[in-house]
């Protein structure tokens, strides 16, 4: 079978059965095109930066854990790329054995960190004595029961026994049943697309430096202009102790008025703006504005000004 070519390609942490498969099952593009398997975010990002692939599906923020650090300190680092869609997945877990096993004889078992801090309630106190070993994948966790002896269970996707010859020892083992991922796909695109009223721009910033009240001063950028943020969290730099950038969502476009003109104030304000990309939201629910934020009072302002320069 010939390889495929990048513009077939999509990379995703694997292997099959992943949240993150279960993410690239909800892109249109991606049905019947060649899906690459890698084992961490660094490595799907270098497919595209490269061009081994067109696009890669990250996970970027949890509903429980709050932002996923690796993708997003890679977003800040990784020049020329770019979010051209949001996807959610809900996530819960099992926990699995070889055949064979009960839950009393678990004693050590194996689990992705973020899976892990997700389900160590109910781990506590099912298995109060457990042992954790950290995984690169839920499905590695799972794939690891037949490589070895030193895990006697994994915390996993539901799916998984469609993959694998496992018993399930436990079900719903989320210590949050609403517990949703977000994933983003990212390419190297420059090209926007148009909004559609329901849309997302992610960006990072950096403040000018430490001084009191910055951060207010680049907050101050979107709230004046009603532009909502639906993300900010702080990531270090680390160059210096106490210096952070800031990944940042907002709800709208960048061809919305009020987030171009938000936009160009940060650029004058912050050293340091990267344009992530506007993109359509996964909940297709048309964001709403006051009226003296919509895009007439932009441009009727302009005009306004225009009139009196002559």
């Amino acid at each position: 079978m010939p390889e495929a070519t990048p513009s077939e390609t999509y990379s995703y942490l694997g292997p099959a059965g992943t949240f993150t498969e279960a993410a690239l099952k909800q892109v249109p593009e991606a049905v019947g095109q060649f899906w690459r398997s890698v084992n961490n975010v660094g490595e799907a990002l270098n497919d595209v930066v490269t061009g081994r692939s067109l696009a890669a599906m990250i996970a970027i923020e949890n509903s429980i854990e709050g932002g996923v650090n690796a993708s997003q300190d890679a977003l800040a680092t990784i020049p020329g790329l770019r979010i051209v869609g949001e996807y959610l997945v809900p996530v819960n877990f099992v926990l699995v054995a070889r055949p064979g096993r009960s839950l009393a004889d678990v004693r050590v078992i194996n689990a992705h960190p973020v899976a892990y801090g997700q389900t160590h309630l109910w781990l506590d106190a099912n298995l109060p004595s457990h042992e954790h070993i950290p995984s690169t994948s839920n499905v590695a966790a799972a794939a690891s029961l037949f490589d070895n002896e030193l895990a006697d269970a994994a915390v996993a996707p539901p799916g998984i026994t469609d993959h694998h010859d496992l018993s399930v020892l436990a079900e719903n083992i989320g210590d949050n049943p609403s517990a949703v991922t977000r994933f983003v796909l990212v390419s190297r695109t420059t090209t926007v697309p148009h909004p559609t009223g329901a849309d997302k721009t992610s960006l990072i910033a950096e403040l000018p430096d430490n001084t009191e009240g910055r951060l207010v001063e680049m907050l101050e950028q979107f709230s004046t202009r009603g532009v909502n943020m639906s993300l900010l969290e702080s990531r270090p730099i680390g160059d210096v102790l106490g210096r952070n950038r800031f990944v940042i969502d907002l709800d709208g476009h960048i061809r919305d008025e009020r987030v171009a003109d938000a936009l160009l104030g940060l650029k004058r304000f912050s050293p340091r703006v990267i344009f992530l990309g506007s993109y359509p939201r996964a909940d297709p629910t048309p964001i709403t504005v006051a009226t003296r934020y919509d895009n007439a009072a932009f441009v009727e302002a302009r005009e306004w000004l225009n009139e009196l320069i002559g």
